[in-house]
């Protein structure tokens, strides 16, 4: 608990230090005294962040960014809850620079990457096991999203709903503790100056539900969008192998939708509190739409464009270079679908709904989907507006947007594919214990070998030696060419003329299956069910290692059972 407090008031610490720096670069460049001169390279300044960060990851920190939230997920399922050193620090000057030039992502998944670094390194100072390590992973989240929104209970139920799935009920308290502390921090460093926050204007109408239904329909389906289009446009800006080219063409065209579509520049809070306080003619400055902002029909049109190419824009950042995360895009996304769904409506009916009520459920359902995490998307929008007053439809909008997705996309974004590469096992504990297996910690090496040239005589004298009833036939180069069993040869092994004539090669036989020293303890079961066998043969590199019995495996899988209740 003492350790929880710890880290959750480090992590609120860097969350504000994040923020503030970030400030501070975005106030030079768009408000300092240098802003006239360089209103012009606005566009491009997100290329320049692109580029800066680019080569500080591959000259100095030698690390590609990619999806921080993903890297925390692999970091547990593979890496014992093992995080590095480096990226206590690295994805927050990484994350300050682009995002402070206008990268169109968010700081929240780096600063969770820094919290959950922070817990993960001081778990393995204290010399605790990974479980503990794991939780305290959490901790740092937690501690990380409560001290940049001042959210304290978004903090536990993101870090329990995405990072740390499937922990027991006691892991709440240190989780508690930690979001407590990050956010006190914030709120002694910055006060309400925080990332995001808006007070509620309007009331909820029941009579508005069926729009909040057809709502949450929308968002799920703009979250299958936005997930869909950033893993498409990952994989088109990936096949660029030349690092220094990709961070260019990624920087030239995000430059390019800028210049049509500025809103889409940076994390996009400050066009989402335009939309909540009804000064959305603002969002099409230095835009040849303004010029037209008179007409809806072309206003809604340019909302529209922004939806299409905020997921693009999002990706192009990330894949080409840049450091940050995509909570804030899922957020301002949905903020643009909620307001322009509540515009139309008021353009054919006009003030039919409140354009900033929906405008948040929006937010709420877009996040939900994305993240596959409608409870965190729920209290979010709740605690940064102040109250309860819009709980119901928060709720209603979250299960529907989710429930839209999830009958489209199993998994959420920072799963995906970890999950198609067998790197990541969510709710299932059997394979979440195989998964921690490794084959090479289960061979058996006291199988005594015969060369395929002796004779059984020779094959006798072994037997007198060996507790084992299987014998591996191994050739001179070590490759596993056959095995005998004990029965075998019961009914020969005591002819003492057969012995001498009979060469092993004419009564050996192939082993039912081979194992690789690099399969998954899962493939490894797999392999079991289909053979039916008890014991199969190990190869590395084409040479015999030893045995996999299926009763070792499961007393070691017994152990770790054992082990993991008792923690």
């Amino acid at each position: 608990m003492i350790l929880s407090a710890v880290i959750g008031a480090l992590a609120g610490l860097t969350a504000v230090i994040l923020k503030e720096t970030v400030h501070q670069i975005q106030h030079f460049l768009l408000k300092g005294e240098h802003a006239e001169v360089n209103s012009y390279l606005i566009y491009f300044y997100p290329l320049v962040g692109i580029m800066i960060t680019v080569l500080i990851t591959r000259y100095y920190w030698k690390e590609k960014l990619g999806h921080g939230i993903t890297d925390i997920l692999f970091s547990i399922s593979k890496k014992s809850s093992i995080i590095v050193k480096g990226k206590m620090y690295s994805r927050m000057l990484t994350s300050a620079i682009t995002v402070g030039f206008g990268g169109s992502v968010g700081l929240e998944a780096p600063i969770v990457v820094t919290g959950s670094a922070i817990g993960s390194n001081i778990a393995r100072l204290m010399h605790l096991d990974y479980k503990s390590r794991t939780l305290l992973i959490g901790c740092g989240a937690a501690g990380a999203i409560a001290g940049i929104f001042n959210s304290p209970i978004t903090g536990v139920i993101f870090a329990s709903e995405v990072i740390l799935a499937g922990l027991g009920f006691a892991s709440f308290i240190p989780l508690l503790i930690a979001a407590v502390c990050g956010s006190l921090v914030s709120l002694a460093l910055l006060g309400d100056d925080i990332l995001f926050s808006f007070a509620l204007k309007d009331p909820f109408i029941a009579s508005d539900t069926p729009y909040f239904i057809l709502l949450g329909i929308l968002c799920g389906l703009i979250a299958v969008y936005f997930t869909r289009f950033t893993y498409f446009v990952e994989q088109k800006i990936t096949k660029i192998k030349n690092f220094a080219v990709r961070g260019l063409i990624g920087g030239l065209l995000l430059a390019i939708i800028i210049f049509f579509f500025p809103p889409i520049y940076g994390e996009g809070y400050d066009t989402i509190k335009l939309l909540l306080n009804g000064h959305e003619s603002e969002m099409v400055f230095q835009s040849f739409f303004s010029l037209n902002y008179s007409n809806p029909l072309v206003f809604i049109l340019f909302l529209v464009g922004i939806i299409l190419f905020k997921p693009i824009a999002s990706s192009l950042t990330i894949e080409s270079g840049g450091s940050g995360g995509i909570f804030a895009p899922s957020l301002f996304l949905g903020g643009v679908v909620g307001f322009i769904f509540a515009f139309t409506i008021n353009y054919i009916s006009p003030g039919s709904i409140s354009l900033s009520n929906f405008a948040l459920a929006g937010m709420c359902g877009v996040m939900s989907g994305v993240l596959h995490a409608p409870l965190t998307a729920i209290f979010l929008i709740a605690e940064i507006t102040g109250g309860y007053t819009l709980f119901v439809p928060l709720m209603l909008v979250s299960a529907i947007a989710f429930s839209t997705i999830s009958y489209f996309e199993k998994y959420s974004i920072y799963t995906k594919r970890l999950i198609e590469r067998g790197d990541y096992i969510p709710h299932d504990k059997d394979k979440q214990l195989l998964s921690g297996m490794k084959v090479k910690k289960v061979i058996e090496k006291d199988l005594i070998s015969i060369k395929p040239y002796q004779t059984l005589s020779d094959l006798v004298n072994v037997v007198r030696k060996s507790k084992r009833n299987i014998f591996p036939v191994v050739d001179d180069d070590d490759r596993l060419v056959g095995i005998i069993t004990l029965d075998d040869i019961r009914n020969i092994m005591f002819d003492e003329a057969a012995r001498e004539e009979t060469i092993i090669s004419s009564i050996m036989r192939d082993p039912p299956a081979f194992i690789s020293s690099k399969s998954s303890m899962q493939s490894v079961m797999n392999t079991f069910e289909i053979t039916g066998a008890w014991n199969l043969p190990v190869i590395k590199d084409d040479k015999y290692v030893g045995f996999v019995s299926k009763s070792r495996i499961f007393n070691t899988y017994r152990t770790k059972l054992k082990k993991d209740r008792a923690e």
